[in-house]
């Protein structure tokens, strides 16, 4: 069964936020390339991905990038925190970043 957002019920909302100089770039690097693979759509400050176990809304200012995400608690929220995170650790490989989750780091 489905919410009125399009999520299965019981779906877990939870966000994260790096700091960087750099978050519009790695929020277009990190769109395209899930496009590849899943929907995605994008702009220079503001990005959705929609992965089949779950859905990410991507936000750029000139120090942040933020993540507004939605899984299914447990598992799912799980991995689409270890998919957003490794991506963008790859394309961010000149700086140190990790993403604190609301709850703590991950």
């Amino acid at each position: 069964m489905f919410d009125s957002e399009g999520l299965i019920m019981g779906a877990q909302a939870f966000q994260g936020t790096v700091s960087t100089g750099f978050a519009s770039k790695y929020l277009q690097q990190l769109c395209k390339h899930f496009a590849h693979k899943v929907p995605a759509t994008w702009s220079p400050d503001a990005g959705t991905v929609e992965f089949p176990f779950g859905d990410c809304q991507i936000t750029a200012t000139q120090t942040d990038l933020r993540f507004a995400c939605k899984a299914e608690p447990g598992e799912q929220s799980e991995r689409l925190k270890q998919v957003v995170e490794s991506h963008l650790v790859r394309f961010a490989w000149r700086e140190t970043l990790t993403i604190n989750w609301d709850g703590g780091t991950k």
